[in-house]
Parts: C-alpha cells; sequence; structure tokens
C-alpha cells in the first residue's frame, strides 16, 4: 500500500501544559479507489501506543471527524479518521449522504477491503502497536464498525455512537473478536428501544462482551454540535445533546483503557 503524507502541526494545551498533537493528511488505496484520511498523534508521547479507527457520519470524512481523531490524540492515541466513500467525498444534503452511504453498505466486501485498508495504514504508522487497534464510529460509521466486528475483524474494541444497531448478519458466537460499547439515544428513531433490545439479544446470544448505554431524551446525531442545524434545515430527528456528548465521551474513554489495559 502506498501512503501520502504531508504534515501540519497543532497545538492544544492540555492540563496546563503544551502538547503538540500532529495532524497528518493521508492517502490509501482500496480495491481501486483512493481514500483520503486524517491522522492524528501526540508526538510528546514517547513509544508505540494503541491506535484508534474513526468512522464518519453518513456526511462523510469532514472536520467533525478529525476533531474527534485529534481529541483522541489528545488522550495518548494515534486515531485515523478514515474515508469509506472513496476520493474524500463529503455530502451537504441528506439525499446524497443516502446514496454514498447506500453504495459502500450494499457491497459488503468492498466496504470490508475499505475499512482493513485503513486498519493496515493505522497499524503501520510509526507511532502505533499494531497490535492494539480499536474503532469507533457515529452514525453511519457507528454501523461499520459494529458490523466489522460482527465480520470478525481483528480489533480490540469498537465503540458506536448513535450508529445503526440492525443487522441481516447477526453475531455468530466465537465470531467477534472484539469487546463491545454502543452509546445510543432514547429519543433517536433510527434505534428504537425494541431495535436496541434485539441487539442486545443479538450480542448476548453470541456471548459477546458488550455494554449498550441509552441516554434519555437524546435524538440521532446527539454527539454533534451541528445536528441541530442540520435538522432544521432538512426536517429530521437530528438534535446535538451538550450532557450525553459529555457522558458518551467519558464512557469512551473508560472502554478504551478497558480493552487496551491502560489506567
Amino acid at each position: 500500500m502506498k501512503a501520502a503524507w504531508s504534515l501540519a502541526l497543532i497545538l492544544v494545551f492540555a492540563g496546563g501544559a503544551q502538547a503538540a498533537v500532529v495532524g497528518e493528511e493521508v492517502t490509501y488505496q482500496a480495491g481501486g479507489t483512493t481514500m483520503k484520511g486524517y491522522l492524528a498523534y501526540d508526538d510528546a508521547v514517547k513509544g508505540k501506543r494503541p491506535g484508534v479507527l474513526v468512522v464518519h457520519e453518513w456526511w462523510g470524512h469532514n472536520d467533525y471527524a478529525r476533531m474527534r481523531a485529534r481529541m483522541l490524540a489528545e488522550m495518548g492515541y494515534t486515531a485515523l479518521a478514515v474515508d469509506m466513500f472513496g476520493d474524500g467525498k463529503t455530502a451537504d444534503h441528506p439525499d446524497d449522504a443516502g446514496k454514498f452511504a447506500t453504495a459502500v453498505n450494499s457491497d459488503m466486501a468492498a466496504r470490508r477491503a475499505r475499512f482493513i485498508a485503513a486498519r493496515k495504514l493505522l497499524a503501520g504508522h510509526k507511532t502505533v502497536n499494531g497490535q492494539r487497534i480499536a474503532a469507533i464510529g457515529y452514525c453511519f460509521g457507528g454501523g461499520v464498525v459494529l458490523a466489522m466486528a460482527r465480520e470478525g475483524v481483528k480489533l480490540d474494541g469498537v465503540a458506536s455512537f448513535h450508529g445503526s444497531l440492525a443487522t441481516n448478519t447477526p453475531a455468530r458466537t466465537g465470531q467477534v473478536k472484539a469487546k463491545v460499547l454502543v452509546l445510543t439515544g432514547a429519543a433517536d428513531p433510527m434505534a428504537p428501544s425494541e431495535t436496541v433490545e434485539k441487539f442486545k439479544q443479538e450480542m448476548s446470544a453470541a456471548k459477546v462482551d458488550h455494554k449498550v448505554v441509552v441516554y434519555p431524551g437524546a435524538r440521532h446525531s446527539f454527539t454533534n454540535p451541528d445536528a441541530t442545524a442540520f435538522g432544521e434545515k432538512f426536517g429530521m430527528p437530528l438534535a446535538y445533546d451538550a450532557a450525553a456528548d459529555k457522558e458518551s465521551w467519558a464512557e469512551l474513554d473508560k472502554f478504551l483503557k478497558k480493552v487496551f489495559g491502560r489506567k
């Protein structure tokens, strides 16, 4: 796999000390398609560390996915905001977003190949312990990381934020290698209570180490500060929830420490 790299140095202040989070534009190949991602890490951290893949919402690889990658870098991980649509495509309208997401989800082999290509790039980075990789995803991306877990992709853990939980290929006992965390909203019509319960039953039947957290009153896309504006603009049931956003990120922090054996 060939990668093209360019560096951008971003200074962030954490706990009164200056930490240097490096952001790298990266390109990689999957099935003949050029994928355009963004890799972030703190170059003040010594030695190799776990890596975390960040899979975007159905809007595509945008600034929100990159922001989450930088937040993970501040926590001491190397994070790769992946490109699942190819060529760095993004959508400004739900019709386009839906077409992009459907195209990926309708070709399971290509979806897996794109995810694996991103995983390979992250695992091979100079700062990463390639044996310690997790993945998180938002909305569309939440469904993707759960699909990769169900398919048995080698991951220490996956976390889905307001992601799709339903599947036509449920987890099988012994197939899932990752620990699973699902963070969802009680008022999310795209993940109604019956779907959440069915997901729990699926995970339990397959003996998957999992945890599901449901946030009362939280709607779809509750972690994205732009969700309310998107919802109002397009008449969609989206809304940002600051409390649920903060609490779910704290859950992710605990989860990653658990799966990677960190304090």
